[in-house]
């Protein structure tokens, strides 16, 4: 990094991303200034479509089956067909678009977004019309910018979110396209001065943060919400739970409250692309110590090792906490 990017991470945390100059769209890479999307698309007009977001490493996807076995389930939830192809198709073309994007060499550390919509229908209506139209799938990549400092040195602020999760509605499973819930939210938090917001279920019960699961730490136990409290089942989060048997640690995935975040040692969030992040205010009050937490710090090293394709050190290996 040189000395300006230095100077700009200390003064204002993270460096603004760099702006993609390319972007793949139905078969082909394109440049990014362009009209890429018809207005009928039914992503635009209806927010009718999926999405996955992935980390990559010297061009290497992490965890990508696991991505596209949800990036499926979701496009089955709403009914829209996948070419049968679409795993080889789509794989080409994120390795030709982060080639393309100068992201595919030993040391590059990228976002990949895979977006796929219902298509462009003419006619009006919900109901999407039963003719054939393929479904629009774009590509996108950033690189993935230095992390404020603030957040890893002092640790994230949440606030509970007004907006409500219910876990019998089925599309909370879904990554779907349809953001304004999310956007509310992250608005509510800025809007009181944190980072994050928190989604709650309808009976108060913890659900996740805006584009992250939750996790807290309770001595020797981690626990983070019941995949019935409706979340998102998260890559990472599988990861985590698989972690926390080596790390020596006790799982739970249970009804949490808030109660249970405010008493908890330690708390984190955790996304494919922002990794592991302390969080260490919950409305305004310390959790713990107020200051990320020694479990935490080593989740967040071990992850970034294995997403550097190194080994992981377990509980017997002599890694400290």
């Amino acid at each position: 990094m040189s000395e300006t990017s230095k100077a700009h991470v200390a003064a204002h945390g993270a460096l603004p991303v760099e702006e993609p100059r390319h972007v793949w769209v139905d078969g082909h890479l394109l440049p990014a200034e362009g009209a890429h999307l018809s207005v009928f698309d039914r992503g635009f007009q209806l927010g009718d479509g999926v999405f996955e977001t992935m980390r990559a490493r010297g061009g290497r996807v992490i965890e990508l089956v696991e991505h596209f076995d949800r990036l499926e389930r979701s496009a089955d939830g709403l009914d829209i067909a996948l070419p049968d192809d679409a795993r080889v198709r789509i794989g080409i073309a994120i390795g030709a678009l982060l080639a393309a994007e100068g992201l595919d060499g030993p040391d590059a550390d990228a976002s990949v977004r895979i977006t796929v919509s219902r298509g462009a229908i003419h006619g009006r209506g919900l109901l999407p019309a039963g003719d054939g139209t393929p479904p629009t799938i774009a590509i996108q990549a950033w690189p993935v910018p230095p992390f404020p400092i603030g957040h890893l040195e002092h640790g994230l602020h949440l606030v509970a979110s007004a907006v409500r999760r219910d876990p019998e509605n089925p599309l909370v499973t879904l990554k779907t396209t349809s953001r304004a819930d999310y956007v509310h939210a992250r608005l509510e938090a800025r809007r009181a001065g944190a980072d994050d917001a928190l989604f709650l279920t309808i009976d108060g019960f913890l659900s996740e943060a805006t584009s992250a699961n939750v996790f807290l730490i309770r001595g020797d136990e981690l626990a983070t919400p019941d995949l019935g409290c409706a979340i998102l089942p998260g890559t990472t989060r599988s990861w985590i739970l698989a972690w926390a048997a080596r790390a020596g640690l006790r799982t739970t995935e249970s009804w949490l409250t808030t109660r249970d975040l405010a008493e908890a040692d330690e708390a984190f969030i955790c996304s494919s692309v922002a990794g592991i992040l302390p969080v260490t205010r919950f409305e305004g009050q310390p959790i713990g110590t107020g200051n990320p937490g020694p479990l935490t710090l080593r989740a967040r090293a071990d992850r970034e090792a294995f997403i550097r394709g190194e080994p992981v050190p377990s509980a017997g290996d002599g890694a400290g906490a």
